[in-house]
């Protein structure tokens, strides 16, 4: 299985305020652990929402928003995605993570739709299309 692993936003990362040395050396060590362990398949953080937009969609119709966006707590300031055999060891994962904001902070665990979980409507023209994708992707990185 693969989970989604957000670090939600503070006031303080949508501020723009960098983490300390000291927490950036924590989270690389856990980073390492989840690399050596085979859990870790990417992870990043995202800059404040002040740099980003959203677009939304009605029918046919694109309308662009620039950020910031004023819900703080519903805001993602990093992620992972981990390959995990299930949602109990994602969280006995996090549950290790350094704190990884300076104040209260919270990480939010969702699983990511793997083919098997569209049953019929998941054609076989669209999980060889899927195929034809992935190589595609993994070939430019």
């Amino acid at each position: 299985m693969k989970f989604l692993i957000m670090v939600k936003a503070t006031k303080a990362s949508e501020a723009g305020i960098m983490p300390s040395e000291a927490m950036l050396t924590e989270m690389g060590k856990f980073n390492e652990e989840l690399a050596n362990a085979g859990v870790l398949l990417a992870g990043e953080g995202l800059h404040p929402s002040s740099k980003g937009v959203r677009v939304g969609f009605s029918g046919s119709t694109r309308s662009v928003v620039n950020g910031p966006f004023s819900a703080t707590n519903e805001l993602i300031a990093g992620f992972w995605i981990w390959q995990l055999p299930s949602l109990e060891q994602a969280i006995a994962w996090v549950k290790r993570c350094p704190n990884p904001m300076p104040g209260d902070s919270e990480i939010e665990i969702r699983q990511i739709f793997d083919s098997e979980d569209f049953g019929d409507a998941y054609t076989t023209e669209l999980r060889e299309q899927e195929t034809r994708v992935r190589k595609i992707t993994e070939d430019k990185s």
